[in-house]
């Protein structure tokens, strides 16, 4: 009982002597929203579910697309595809919950969701019936959960190395080669998460991200950094990740998908590796693919121009069958 009561005094001294050593305090929001706004930022007020801040860009008549970020992320990762879509679609992108210049809200609840919840608010605040939606990483798993739940509302769905699904013989836990994700999961880490510099996991979750070190510069780092820092939000990731799992659907609810589905994924992730693809691939009705050699995590920063003509092709395709 000494030993326990010994390790346990120890094991909380530790914890506050690294929380001392590292750390960091918030930055106001307001400094990091006028870092990271721009013409086009948008902000709505949903009460609990927070001031969400979203950009509606591109032709008002196009067709609509509404795209979602993986975790830890923000809607920053879709500018490199805006920049080459905006002429031809009308693009909506979100900082969901507990991300980017949305932040933490009122609610605490940073489930999947309230996330679907959020975006479907959105999308009826637009006016959107009938569009795409489209997500990476933790955002694809968010994008298929509406598809699921709003099935009339949906005309494509696009998954870019996407969680959601995984077979049990994989069994992913969505942090392969991010060191951050992994340390979450500890409820000890967790415990000084919202007070220590982010700055080292910042980096090695980019580095990890992309197959292709040049697309990781200072600047990128930064932003994450910064809105990582922005008050309140690292209290909200540690509460995300402190939450039960959601769990994954199953091969039934794959079955279920009527759209069409591009499946888009970089042969070299680090994070949520290429096996995972196979599960998508084998359930979702009539899926289409666009696989990248060389490529990791993000496919829309990394190899923006051949990622975003693999857009282009499955919308032109979804043109062609509503005519």
């Amino acid at each position: 009982m000494k030993l326990l009561k010994y390790f346990v005094l120890t094991t909380i001294f530790l914890l506050v002597c690294s929380a001392l050593i590292l750390y960091q305090e918030d930055i106001p929001s307001d400094v990091v929203d006028a870092r990271y706004t721009n013409a086009d930022s948008q902000f709505l007020e949903l009460g609990d579910l927070g001031r969400v801040h979203y950009r509606d860009e591109g032709r008002r008549q196009a067709p609509p697309i509404i795209l979602l970020h993986g975790s830890n992320a923000s809607l920053h990762t879709f500018e490199p595809w805006v920049t080459r879509l905006k002429d031809k679609y009308r693009i909506v992108t979100i900082d969901l919950p507990g991300h980017g210049l949305t932040g933490a809200i009122p609610s605490g609840d940073y489930s999947k969701e309230a996330m679907v919840k959020v975006v479907n608010v959105l999308a009826n605040k637009l006016g959107l019936k009938h569009f795409v939606i489209g997500g990476n990483s933790m955002g694809g798993g968010i994008a298929l959960r509406y598809a699921l739940d709003h099935p009339k509302e949906i005309k494509g769905l696009v998954l870019i190395n996407s969680s959601g699904f995984t077979r049990k013989k994989y069994q992913n836990d969505d942090s392969q080669g991010v060191l951050a994700f992994r340390l979450l999961k500890n409820p000890l880490f967790r415990a000084i998460g919202e007070v220590i510099d982010p700055y080292y996991f910042v980096s090695q979750g980019l580095e990890a991200a992309f197959h292709q070190p040049a697309v990781v510069t200072e600047t990128m780092v930064m932003r994450y950094y910064d809105l990582a820092l922005r008050e309140g939000t690292r209290k909200a990731i540690m509460k995300r990740f402190s939450a039960t799992r959601d769990t994954k659907y199953q091969a039934q609810d794959l079955a279920r998908i009527e759209v069409p589905t591009l499946l888009m994924w970089g042969k070299e992730d680090a994070v949520i590796p290429f096996a995972f693809a196979s599960g998508f691939e084998t359930l979702i009705p009539g899926i289409s693919t666009a696989y990248y050699d060389g490529v990791g995590h993000i496919p829309m920063e990394e190899v923006p121009e051949i990622s975003a003509a693999d857009l282009v092709a499955f919308m032109e395709k979804i043109d062609e069958r509503d005519r």
